[in-house]
């Protein structure tokens, strides 16, 4: 037998148990909410890590088909480059490379309209005269970037 004040404690302690497995529950319920909700931002951010990663490989794919376009057209250039240098005289291509290697990679620029196109100034009308007194097959230079003039007939002589 079992006295009023022992099935009274096992009510207390039923309703105490029922209390807390439903607090249980409720707990389990948000966190299974919480790990939907989780698992949605993870496929939301796996989706956009997959797009930015095939930008990406889009991007690199681009890149490295400039790159082998810049050397074809770089081979090409050196060998167009040598067949010309083949023609001129060594001295002139010496003083050329001398000139690219100090300028920045521009040895000669074209002189257009009295301006030097390699430096951008204009020449003064001794430098122009002189120019002009210059054979057609002598260096002239450039008296304030040192650059080869180009001579042409937009030149302004």
């Amino acid at each position: 037998m079992t006295s009023p004040k022992d099935l009274e404690s096992l009510q207390r302690e039923l309703a105490s148990l029922a209390k807390r497995q439903a607090d249980l529950e409720d707990v389990v319920l948000e966190v299974m909410e919480r790990r939907e909700a989780a698992q949605e931002r993870v496929r939301e951010l796996t989706d956009r890590l997959a797009a930015i990663q095939a930008k990406a490989d889009d991007a690199t794919a681009r890149r490295d088909a400039a790159y082998a376009e810049i050397d074809a057209e770089a081979a090409t250039v050196t060998k167009e480059r040598e067949l010309t240098v083949a023609d001129i005289p060594e001295a002139l291509v010496t003083l050329y490379d001398r000139i690219r290697a100090k300028e920045g990679g521009v040895g000669a620029a074209r002189l257009y309209q009295r301006r030097c196109e390699g430096c951008r100034l204009e020449l003064n009308i001794t430098e122009l005269n002189e120019v002009r007194a210059a054979a057609a097959d002598a260096v002239v230079r450039c008296e304030n970037c040192g650059r080869i003039l180009v001579r042409t007939p937009d030149s302004g002589l």
